[in-house]
């Protein structure tokens, strides 16, 4: 997928990098170092990020009846009726410390799509995930983009 944004010239590298930034389990722990390797600006890559990031957080905010009944649905075909290893992580961090630390640390554990739609199968309304969600990619994008756009320099 990084090939896509590397093969683009001009603006047509960013769009590529916003729709990759898009896809489900595609995060901002992925898109800024890889956009920033790419000679892209710090900021327009972070700012990419966190736009293709947050979507996926809407679409799970309000597809995600759907999206946890084809779940369901598939964990049963497979015959995996138990909770995943990561499933087990989420819900222990959610149980000690409630949504908002849950939203901070999960996208580095889970990924930003995944954490959304376990807040939600865990039962927090559609707004507080959206929130914390936003928050948490706010201070993750700024983190990545601070680190790798300005820590590189030291670096190289």
């Amino acid at each position: 997928m990084i090939e896509w944004v590397q093969q683009a010239e001009g603006i047509w590298q960013y769009v590529t990098l916003f729709l990759v930034s898009i896809l489900p389990l595609v995060d901002v722990f992925y898109i800024i170092p890889a956009g920033i390797l790419l000679g892209m600006s710090p900021v327009a890559v972070g700012i990419i990020s966190f736009l293709g990031n947050f979507i996926m957080v809407l679409v799970f905010a309000f597809f995600f009846r759907q999206i946890a009944e084809w779940r369901k649905k598939r964990k049963e075909r497979k015959g995996n009726l138990g909770p995943s290893k990561r499933e087990t992580k989420a819900k222990n961090i959610w149980d000690k410390y409630g949504l908002p630390v849950f939203a901070i640390l999960s996208p580095s554990l889970l990924g930003t799509d995944i954490a959304a739609l376990t807040a939600l199968l865990l039962g927090s309304s559609k707004i507080k995930v959206i929130t914390w969600m936003g928050i948490s990619l706010v201070i993750w994008t700024i983190l990545m983009t601070a680190s790798f756009g300005y820590g590189l320099e030291y670096i190289i």
